[in-house]
């Protein structure tokens, strides 16, 4: 199958209805008129299949990977479509007491290489949530793989990243928030409690 181009994948987003718009807390505690919420394209299995395989091709570039981890619940069908299609072990953390943790009988062995799977970064908050716990672990992070990086240019991320599509999607903090000075509600749609 040839590999899923940007305008492609962005086309899966609003076919399956992932592109949202209205007044959004973020997992990272900004504000947007905007979210992606890639749950609603994961749902459909061949859909998560395919844009695992096109994340796969990509996260390629970063090295030889021995495992996938992804912070739940957004990353875990992501995480397990690019094990899947690399062919290593796929894994989530948890969090617990606010601290994201592997549970479940999952493990990392010292000098792993660990790939980082995410549905959606903004901040890059999960990401080095998972890093530090990889490196808890003994192992070692590759880089992140996403489906949609929409950071802006002020969060660098000092790992490697690669996604399918970077969108340039306003976000704000909440006491600069246009949507809140006209009283538009608020809606939570991300899965990080709080």
């Amino acid at each position: 199958m040839a590999a899923l181009t940007e305008a492609e994948f962005l086309e899966l987003l609003r076919r399956t209805g992932a592109l949202l718009e209205g007044h959004f807390l973020l997992s990272s505690g900004l504000h947007s008129p905007r979210y992606v919420q890639c749950a609603r394209l994961l749902q459909h299995p061949a859909l998560a299949a395919r844009v695992g395989r096109a994340l796969a091709e990509r996260a390629r570039e970063l090295g030889p990977v021995e495992a996938v981890v992804g912070p739940a619940l957004g990353g875990i069908i992501v995480a397990h479509e690019l094990a899947r299609a690399l062919s290593v072990r796929g894994m989530f953390a948890e969090r617990v007491g606010g601290r994201l943790t592997l549970r479940r009988g999952f493990g990392i062995a010292p000098g792993e290489s660990c790939l980082i799977a995410e549905d959606v970064v903004t901040t890059g908050r999960s990401s080095w949530e998972i890093a530090e716990l990889v490196a808890a672990c003994g192992g070692r992070v590759v880089g992140v793989a996403c489906l949609v990086d929409r950071r802006p240019e002020a969060a660098a991320l000092s790992l490697p990243l690669v996604s399918l599509v970077k969108l340039k999607l306003e976000a704000f903090p909440p006491a600069e928030c246009p949507l809140c000075r006209r009283g538009v509600p608020l809606e939570k749609p991300g899965s990080r409690p709080g």
